[in-house]
């Protein structure tokens, strides 16, 4: 019998790949952007395709470097004229203490090893932060855990617990948690992807833990 190993999943985002994808630009990139000065040093840390780069130079005239570990999504963003080298996030990185104004991670601290490292190499090599993640604690995905029992679909975009690279879920509340336990962050904004419903808005606004399905978080570093 064929071990299942030696046959990966049609259906796999463990290993991204960008081919196809060379213009996809996510919806929620307008909300990142709002968050950067014009002008400014950004590092872009996974940082796919490059869109959002070429958006942050095009829009906020900001000088941008990127970093991803899918080969496709470094070729493409060099394809583009963008400064992007292929490598991990979640170690040391190779740049110096307060190199950059931002660093920004967008939806993809749920796909590291260790997302505790990367936290603490984006407080060293700049003085903003902005984090973005899928709220795992999701209604949907809570209502479809309780009445099914099983790994909600919903928050994993379609693909099954083992196929996913999406491998530290996390909520609101757990990354509050994290970033208190390494301490030395302001929460300066902290904002949401908006719906076009009045009240789905202000109840993302009220129980954002329940509600927000991704979260886009505005850190600052200080001194204690």
């Amino acid at each position: 019998m064929k071990n299942v190993i030696d046959k990966p999943a049609l259906n796999d985002n463990r290993n991204y790949n960008y081919s196809g994808f060379e213009e996809f630009e996510r919806p929620d990139y307008k909300y990142i952007i709002e968050l950067v000065e014009e002008n400014s040093k950004v590092i872009d840390l996974g940082c796919g395709n490059g869109s959002l780069i070429k958006l942050l130079k095009e829009n906020k005239n900001c000088n941008v470097k990127g970093i991803e570990i899918s080969d496709t999504g470094v070729q493409i963003s060099r394809s583009r004229g963008l400064d992007v080298n292929k490598g991990r996030i979640d170690e040391k990185l190779p740049f110096s203490e307060n190199e950059f104004d931002y660093s920004i991670c967008h939806v993809t601290i749920q796909m590291l090893m260790y997302p505790e490292i990367l936290i603490r190499e984006m407080k060293r090599i700049s003085e903003y932060q902005i984090i973005s993640f899928p709220n795992f604690a999701f209604y949907k995905n809570r209502l479809e855990f309780l009445f099914k029992g099983k790994m909600p679909e919903k928050m994993l975009f379609g693909y099954k617990w083992y196929n996913t690279g999406h491998i530290h879920q996390l909520s609101i509340k757990d990354f509050f948690e994290l970033i208190n336990e390494i301490g030395g962050f302001e929460v300066l904004k902290q904002t949401y992807v908006k719906s076009d419903s009045v009240i789905k808005n202000f109840l993302m606004k009220l129980f954002p833990n329940l509600f927000q399905q991704v979260s886009i978080f505005l850190l600052s570093k200080y001194e204690r």
